[in-house]
């Protein structure tokens, strides 16, 4: 989406404003589904990177099944119109009542704890099947908080306790129709997925009945020019003949799973907001916009870098700028940026803001969330409405008192 086209949707619809580009979305799952050549794969959308129903009913439409990570996702999904059947339920540190509402709605659960299989074998037996999420424990991505298959991680029931799985379902006849994995994201190199794939290669022997495997996702975006991107085609390739290799040794064809957020959304996303201020310091030009931390959380959650640029002066002169939010935290979009020549009133967009942006955002200092664009054809449509202040205090309850009877 150019910068022009930019200012017009920021026109039309205010800032702070999401804008996702539809085409984007679908090519970039385009992608991921043929880069795995003659070896079907059957991807689920994770949809806690980007929920909006409208989002969910394009990738729907591509064929995607989605990977839900609570009970609302589960019904945002099925609100979306996929099948239950199509959806992958993937909690982690959920209740026990939640897992059966799960199973009533007829989704594939994948449990991550001993003490829930265990609870699970109890209920259901082999009446209602079930995938297992194993942690391979391999270090994977750049960042603590997002790699999640290492030795310390809450996530996954140890490859070290496979054991103790299987005597589980033994002795609850378990049906477990499926192995899950996820080491982080931003993965880089193929040889990651090879390793962990090998593990569940292994674990496969334990489970006679499996109908298919699903390997995660992780797959690293572009957040600035030059960076490294993970070799989509490249993992396609290795990890297509290494399942059919393992099918053939295993004795019947399996279904390949991945469940991708970032790599179908990220890239498709743009955050524009408008300039507050330029406030110079005795160091810093500061660029004070009209949103924050509340809005898109990644660069002070995880570091992250996100493009910025000016779409009211595209041709202005390059100048260092420091770009900060308007909440009461500490809240900068970017340090030291070359930017064309920001003033008051500039429309800035953010880039590749479309993954973990509007789905973390919050009402942080009472800000109201921002609305929300899909730009579909060349037209941008509205497809959430910006909150209102009583979309915040909605829920409240007052408190009456009752005078007391004399």
């Amino acid at each position: 989406m150019n910068t022009s086209f930019l200012c017009e949707v920021a026109q039309t619809f205010g800032t702070p404003v999401y804008v996702y580009d539809e085409a984007k979305i679908v090519e970039n799952y385009q992608r991921l589904k043929h880069a795995f050549g003659k070896q079907d794969v059957k991807l689920h959308y994770a949809l806690k990177a980007l929920n909006n129903t409208t989002v969910l009913k394009t990738l729907r439409n591509q064929g995607a099944g989605l990977d839900a990570v609570s009970i609302e996702e589960v019904f945002l999904g099925l609100r979306a119109g996929f099948e239950a059947h199509e959806i992958m339920y993937t909690p982690n540190g959920v209740s026990f009542e939640e897992i059966c509402e799960a199973v009533d709605l007829g989704v594939m659960v994948n449990i991550d704890n001993l003490s829930i299989l265990e609870k699970f074998g109890a209920r259901y037996g082999a009446n209602v099947p079930v995938c297992v999420r194993i942690n391979p424990h391999i270090m994977a991505g750049g960042h603590a908080h997002i790699s999640v298959g290492h030795i310390d991680s809450k996530f996954g029931i140890s490859i070290h306790q496979l054991r103790h799985i299987t005597r589980l379902v033994t002795h609850y006849n378990l049906n477990i129709v499926g192995l899950h994995m996820h080491t982080g994201s931003d993965i880089i190199d193929a040889d990651v997925f090879i390793q962990g794939a090998e593990l569940l290669y292994q674990a496969a022997a334990s489970f006679p009945n499996l109908e298919f495997m699903d390997f995660g996702s992780g797959f690293k975006v572009a957040y600035k020019e030059g960076d490294i991107v993970t070799p989509i085609e490249q993992i396609g390739k290795k990890i297509g003949a290494s399942f059919q290799a393992f099918c053939k040794e295993y004795g019947h064809e399996l279904e390949l799973w991945f469940e991708p957020g970032k790599f179908l959304v990220s890239e498709s996303g743009t955050l524009l907001v408008s300039v507050n201020v330029v406030k110079q310091t005795t160091s810093t030009v500061f660029i004070g916009v009209n949103s924050g931390q509340n809005h898109l959380i990644r660069p002070m959650f995880y570091n992250a870098y996100h493009h910025i640029e000016n779409c009211s002066n595209t041709d202005g002169e390059q100048k260092l700028y420091s770009v900060v939010g308007y909440i009461c935290e500490t809240d900068t979009f970017g340090y030291d940026r070359l930017i064309s020549e920001v003033r008051e009133g500039d429309v800035l967009a953010i880039r590749n803001a479309g993954a973990y942006g509007f789905s973390m955002s919050n009402q942080y200092n009472a800000r109201l969330r921002p609305a929300e664009v899909l730009v579909r054809d060349g037209k941008a449509h509205l497809i959430r409405r910006r909150e209102t202040l009583e979309d915040i205090y909605r829920n409240e309850v007052e408190i009456v008192e009752v005078e007391q009877l004399v």
